[in-house]
């Protein structure tokens, strides 16, 4: 296992709009990140990636202690949302960059999945997320942005699974529901 801490990047403060969708993941418009994130939240679409480095094991994020919702839990690689219902392969390749410092040119489409949780009671994520795996990352490369990610680790699928055994309420629930799905778990 490696852990990691990158250095400081700086944070941007503009007001961001995500994707808001209908339950079958059809684009329905824009709205604010903040307000979809405020209450029972408002259905929008997001995803995760989870990438693999050279020796096959999984890279997982810490989310910075800056989140709003879910600070300091460990997560898949990049999880993030949609900022337009067009250039969907474009906003997940550039997000891997914002995040990680690196570029992936290919990234595969695994499956989607809706799920609804709060966060104690200051918001919740209500997504439809979609999951994509991307293989053969040079760990050395790896670069992240502190504004994203506190720290990063890489673990092989047995040692994931022993640790979400041991410490599965530090995981974010999204991050737990992907690997289930795609049967790590």
């Amino acid at each position: 296992m490696l852990i990691i801490s990158p250095s400081t990047m700086e944070r941007s403060q503009k007001t961001e709009y995500i994707t808001v969708v209908d339950k079958n993941g059809r684009y329905l418009g824009k709205e604010e990140k903040e307000k979809c994130h405020q209450g029972k939240g408002i259905l929008h679409s997001a995803f995760l990636v989870m990438i693999f480095n050279e020796k096959n094991e999984l890279m997982l994020a810490k989310r910075s202690k800056e989140k709003s919702l879910w600070p300091d839990f460990w997560d898949g690689t990049v999880a993030s949302h949609y900022y337009s219902e067009k250039n969907q392969h474009t906003t997940i390749k550039q997000r891997i960059f914002h995040e990680i410092g690196v570029s992936c040119d290919q990234i595969n489409y695994l499956f989607k999945f809706h799920y609804h949780v709060e966060y104690r009671d200051l918001g919740s994520e209500n997504e439809i997320c979609d999951v994509f795996v991307a293989r053969n990352i040079k760990s050395e490369k790896i670069s992240p942005n502190i504004s994203e990610i506190s720290e990063f680790k890489f673990l092989d699928i047995p040692e994931l699974k022993e640790e979400i055994q041991e410490n599965s309420k530090t995981y974010a629930p999204w991050f737990l529901i992907a690997l289930e799905k795609y049967n790590c778990l």
